[in-house]
């Protein structure tokens, strides 16, 4: 799992005057947030998904003439109303990473694709 993907830690409340901590105790050990196995399920959500996202925008752009700006706001507001309405359940942060993640494999693409038409390559 890459060190950048989001480690975040669960909010909580609870009654009382004194400070609390929110654990989870999963076989005889006590974990603030997900455990590594929980974790590395949303990474390999997030990893998917993104990989997903790559093809359909490349797909769009080969297909439709798009270019890569209007084919990734395309894809990213679609992105967003999925997460929005609870389609698709993931925090802010994973949200983040996943689309800087399909970005990265679009642009790790289009260097080993380099005999593609200029107009298709995508740009920074």
């Amino acid at each position: 799992m890459p060190e950048d993907f989001p480690r975040e830690t669960q909010a909580g409340a609870l009654a009382g005057s004194g400070p609390k901590l929110l654990l989870r105790k999963v076989d005889n050990r006590y974990f603030a947030g997900l455990t590594p196995d929980a974790l590395y399920e949303r990474y390999a959500a997030c990893e998917d998904l993104a990989q997903q996202l790559a093809l359909y925008t490349q797909r769009k752009i080969d297909t439709k003439g798009w270019g890569f700006d209007a084919a990734w706001r395309r894809v990213e507001l679609g992105v967003e109303h999925k997460v929005r309405s609870g389609t698709w359940d993931f925090s802010a942060a994973e949200s983040s990473w996943r689309m800087s993640r399909t970005r990265q494999i679009l642009k790790d693409a289009n260097s080993r694709a380099a005999d593609e038409p200029s107009d298709k390559r995508i740009r920074d």
